[in-house]
């Protein structure tokens, strides 16, 4: 018997057919209980080598911490598309900028 966790089933679905292309949005929950989303672009390719038609998917995990970021990132996407006017940037506190990296670096002994 395997020891993985049984693969837990979405508890949504929506799929989105668009041409050669088709988009899902999948809400899935954590162990912990915490929901998330899961966007997956499938694109229906041809393999010359083959002959076949494949499926190539690409996956992008959402948690929920991350939610209204992504919204108002999109929101601001879509504003200059349909106006060419560049919205104000989505300003969030976030350490993984490495703005406060380089201070922390400095104090580093990197010599072994």
């Amino acid at each position: 018997m395997d020891n993985k966790e049984p693969r837990k089933e979405e508890l949504y679905s929506q799929a989105i057919p668009a041409g050669k292309r088709r988009y899902f949005f999948d809400v899935k929950e954590t162990r912990g209980g915490d929901k998330f989303i899961t966007i997956t672009e499938s694109r229906k390719l041809f393999d010359n080598r083959t002959g076949e038609m494949y499926f190539e998917k690409n996956k992008l995990f959402l948690y929920k911490e991350d939610f209204e970021k992504f919204k108002q990132g999109f929101e601001n996407a879509l504003s200059f598309i349909e106006t060419g006017i560049e919205p104000p940037p989505v300003v969030v506190e976030d350490s993984w900028r490495g703005d406060d990296m380089d201070s922390k670096l400095e104090d580093i002994d990197f010599k072994f």
